[in-house]
């Protein structure tokens, strides 16, 4: 058989499969003939490179390696999506459609939590793909999601088209990429969301082929060319060969609409992949120019945010851990609970009083919730079903070295007061190497604890002793020559990070990431710092007398100055080069963020609004100038309502920032 006609077979075969499998969920050919067609399709490639088509099903296997993503300006902008919250929100949404326009009706579809993603295709051959990123500019990932199984590489109709959907990670694969992230001693992604997003900005398309992302279309750009309906374009982009999620919806009117969203809202926690909403669009496309946009959203449709999804359960026990700087931290151990598509079965209680004014108890039904954030917490008790339960108690002494706990007044955390407090000597090594602070790869949580075991980690200078101990650490079980490596290469790499993260990594009480970078904006280096009285720290706005007091403490201790030296010699940077303060309308400014941000994470976002001189803080009061509110905003957004805060969304604060 000529070669070139038996690629083309192989080609209808396998994407013919993809699209069983991956689309309709009905495989019609086994795994074992999958794997053989695709085999022999791999070889007669490689033999005959000039025979490689376009939409070949090999590219889903990956194989481009990138030094950067290229950036994309998008033909038609991708403009992000308002907000609602109830009823009353979604009736207000209908009322001010009506005003304009006296019969339509409504589609409703599930919002996926994902990230979205516009995809071009040049005579039915997928062509591009893009991010969204400001709506304006997004980044080219074109190989990444060519390796999407679900894709269709080529579609059923030889059209140039654009397309616009949400590229998602499924739990199930989104345990498996946590599974493996475990074994090989990397951070956990905290959700599929994330996930996705972190995957889709791999540089190598291989690692993206094999974490099992999945996308749904929603979006046929010039839309009128074709249909008439937004359910017409659904029907449509599954015509030709794209996967779109089954749950859409045409409403007649407001109270169907409303029903049909507290269905979707009983149903999600039955899906295999996250949902964090309900799209409300006006089905009649004739409609939308008249409606028209505002520069950030379109009028004509918006997006109804669930509640923060809470789960009941069974309070076993209160245990206390002890963190870095010694504080005491109550935990909530609980019968495990699925929450947010994760096992939940810890969560924090946060303080004494947290716990007596919500009057937690041993043996309780509490009510647990994650809100946007990765930690669980308990939010509240059932109190229908207490028994004669014994209300908490704080202990007296350290859980681990039962030395005997202090509260100062005014403060609320209690702090294990032994320098020499193994859980402290621990917990300030998994700090000082976290990504957070210095950020040293292959040094995670398990790593430190078993070199702390087998005594080569005791204090966070010993980190720079390792390569002394190199034949040692090969022969370790479960590491060898290539771990030892990477992590030694790590290790080289933290000399060089930028001395506020230095100052934050070494686990001075009261100092966060934002007080580090206050400091040395200040004094400009550590050394500098090192020698500040308790007056010139107050002098600064921003640096109370509490805070004051802890670094000056910090740096005149004896232990403390002897491991500062050593630091100094292995040759971490002191030196801090100041930031230099934007002039912008968000001077002076106070910022609270809350909720999962799109394209950037909290530190970066609160970064950006410090460039441009804003302050940023963690509780909305009467102060805060503007919320910030990424998606599964709780308390916080509903406190910034109740105040008549100015709420922004992420693409809003990036546009105000150009």
């Amino acid at each position: 058989m000529e070669i070139s006609k038996r690629i083309n077979e192989l080609i209808e075969v396998i994407n013919k499969a993809n699209y069983e499998y991956h689309t309709l969920d009905k495989p019609t050919i086994s795994d074992y003939d999958y794997d053989m067609y695709l085999k022999e399709l791999i070889e007669l490639e490689e033999q005959n490179p000039e025979l490689k088509r376009t939409d070949s099903p090999t590219g889903k296997i990956g194989g481009i390696i990138l030094d950067s993503f290229n950036k994309v300006t998008h033909d038609v902008p991708m403009m992000s999506l308002s907000n609602v919250f109830n009823s009353d929100d979604v009736r207000n949404f209908y009322e001010r459609i009506k005003k304009e326009i006296k019969s339509f009706s409504l589609t409703t579809e599930l919002k996926i939590d994902g990230l979205a993603v516009s995809l071009k295709y040049v005579n039915g051959v997928y062509t591009s793909a893009a991010t969204r990123g400001n709506g304006l500019i997004g980044e080219d990932i074109t190989e990444n999601v060519r390796t999407i199984k679900s894709l269709p590489l080529k579609l059923s109709e030889p059209l140039t088209i654009e397309v616009r959907g949400e590229i998602f990670m499924p739990q199930k694969s989104f345990h498996k990429v946590n599974e493996e992230r475990i074994k090989n001693d990397e951070p956990l992604f905290a959700n599929p969301r994330n996930a996705a997003a972190g995957t889709i900005r791999q540089l190598d398309s291989r690692v993206v082929a094999k974490r099992g992302l999945d996308i749904f279309l929603y979006t046929l750009v010039d839309a009128k060319k074709y249909v008439n309906t937004q359910s017409q374009v659904l029907e449509y982009l599954g015509r030709l060969g794209f996967k779109v999620n089954p749950y859409f919806h045409v409403n007649e009117n407001i109270d169907e609409l409303i029903n049909k969203i507290s269905e979707y809202d009983k149903i999600r926690k039955t899906l295999a992949y996250d949902t964090d909403g309900v799209v409300i669009k006006v089905n009649e496309i004739n409609y939308y120019d008249e409606i028209g946009v505002t520069a950030k959203s379109p009028k004509w449709a918006t997006a109804y945010k669930f509640a923060p999804e809470e789960e009941e359960t069974l309070l076993k026990d209160i245990t206390f851990q002890v963190g870095r700087t010694g504080v005491i931290t109550p935990v909530a151990e609980l019968e495990p609970v699925l929450i947010s598509g994760s096992m939940v079965s810890r969560a924090t209680l946060h303080n004494e009083d947290y716990i007596i004014n919500k009057d937690i108890r041993k043996n309780d039904y509490v009510f647990v919730r994650k809100a946007g954030e990765i930690i669980p917490e308990v939010v509240r008790v059932n109190l229908d079903k207490r028994t004669n339960n014994i209300p908490f108690k704080m202990i007296d002494n350290c859980p681990v070295c039962n030395s005997k706990i202090e509260r100062k007044q005014g403060e609320a955390d209690y702090y294990c007061m032994n320098l020499d407090c193994p859980a402290r000597n621990l917990n300030s090594i998994i700090h000082f190497a976290s990504r957070v602070a210095m950020d040293i790869d292959g040094l995670g949580e398990k790593v430190v604890e078993i070199f702390n075991n087998l005594g080569f980690l005791n204090s966070i200078t010993d980190i720079y002793k390792l390569k002394n101990y190199y034949e040692e650490l090969i022969n370790i079980e479960g590491f060898g020559k290539k771990s030892v490596d990477k992590l030694l290469e790590g290790i080289e790499k933290s000399k060089k990070i930028e001395a506020n993260r230095l100052l934050f990594a070494l686990g001075i009480k009261n100092v966060g990431a934002k007080v580090a970078t206050i400091l040395l904006n200040n004094f400009g280096s550590i050394n500098n710092l090192f020698l500040a009285t308790i007056d010139e720290m107050e002098n600064i706005n921003e640096i109370g007398s509490v805070i004051a007091k802890s670094v000056y403490e910090y740096f005149h201790n004896e232990s403390n100055i002897i491991v500062l030296n050593e630091l100094k010699d292995y040759g971490l940077n002191f030196e801090y080069k100041k930031l230099e303060i934007i002039e912008h309308e968000f001077n002076g400014k106070v910022f609270v963020l809350t909720g999962t941000l799109e394209h950037y994470s909290r530190d970066e976002m609160k970064e950006l609004l410090e460039k441009h001189g804003a302050k940023v803080t963690n509780s909305v009061s009467k102060k805060t100038d503007y919320l910030v509110a990424g998606s599964d905003a709780g308390s916080k957004l509903e406190k910034a309502k109740e105040l008549k805060i100015t709420i922004l969304s992420e693409n809003e604060v990036v546009e105000r920032l150009k």
